[in-house]
């Protein structure tokens, strides 16, 4: 099983530059032109933020966009939320997030009245969940009881070849108040949901810079933003964005397995600044992102 693992490509309605000069669509396309030597992908996973805007045309852009590198390679795409996303046009344009390759629905929804795009199917023997942690109006991540309780139902039967779970919002996180604040809130349950199951990675987004981990003993892997990548070497309390798309290659067979890399798109302004945030201008983004209270912990 090999994934080309994607995030982040807040696409917005239209083509051309963003506020901070790029162009999510030409970053995108950059991305999936330069994995086209890849070979072997058997499965293409998307881990939130498609849109920046949840305007439907700029999900139809990202599907189209996807769906012609994935079909060529016979391989199903999964698609969970972020928290940029919109749950009405996700839903309209990829239904459950779990796309055949021939295009039709194939994910299998949680039963939810919040009406979550929490999915799960199957890709040769095996089994993918994606979940759906969107806070509407906020940056972190939160996974209600209906989720977690599905998911205890779905690992009680072990999948042929184990389970890779998806979401946004990473369950571990750098020393960093940002990230603290912006992780998935309760990942101490979905730690307790998955511990003794067939899970065998959990691929997630959102801080657009590469990150591994474990989750107890389960490996969780953080893909870097196809929009663009965090600088870390930026002064602790504050950020800088620059451009440059990336993804990551997870292989979960061979005698290193489970093994990752990451893959950079060529681009003459890679590594151009994008914006910078000041301490101040980073704490009010925390304040109005993040949890009212004190941010969890892995």
């Amino acid at each position: 099983m090999r994934i080309l693992h994607l995030s982040d490509f807040h696409l917005g309605q239209v083509e051309g530059p963003n506020a901070d000069g790029i162009d999510p669509r030409e970053s995108l396309r950059r991305m999936l032109a330069d994995c086209a030597h890849i070979e072997g992908i058997d499965l293409v996973v998307i881990s939130g933020d498609i849109a920046d805007d949840g305007a439907p045309a700029s999900y139809e852009a990202a599907a189209g966009m996807v769906a012609a590198f994935a079909r060529s390679r016979g391989a199903p795409q999964i698609y969970c939320v972020g928290n940029h996303d919109h749950r009405p046009a996700f839903a309209e344009v990829l239904g459950s997030g779990h796309v055949a390759v021939d295009g039709r629905d194939g994910g299998t929804l949680v039963d939810s009245a919040e009406l979550e795009r929490a999915a799960v199917s199957d890709a040769a023997g095996h089994r993918v969940v994606t979940l759906d942690a969107l806070v509407p109006g906020k940056g972190y991540g939160w996974l209600s009881d209906t989720q977690l309780d599905w998911l205890a139902d779905v690992l009680a039967t072990p999948a042929e070849r184990g389970t890779t779970l998806v979401l946004h919002y990473p369950p571990i996180a750098l020393d960093l108040p940002v990230e603290r604040a912006l992780m998935l809130q309760n990942a101490a349950a979905l730690r307790s949901a998955i511990e003794r199951s067939d899970v065998r990675m959990v691929l997630c987004g959102h801080f657009h810079h590469q990150m591994v981990g474990r989750l107890g003993q389960t490996p969780v892997v953080v893909t870097p933003g196809v929009l663009g990548r965090i600088d870390l070497t930026t002064a602790k309390g504050t950020e800088r964005g620059v451009v440059g798309a990336s993804a990551t290659v997870v292989e979960l067979d061979g005698p290193h397995a489970p093994i990752s890399y990451v893959l950079h798109a060529r681009d003459p302004q890679v590594g151009r600044t994008a914006y910078e945030l000041s301490a101040e201008e980073l704490a009010t983004e925390i304040a109005e992102l993040g949890p009212p209270g004190p941010s969890g912990s892995a």
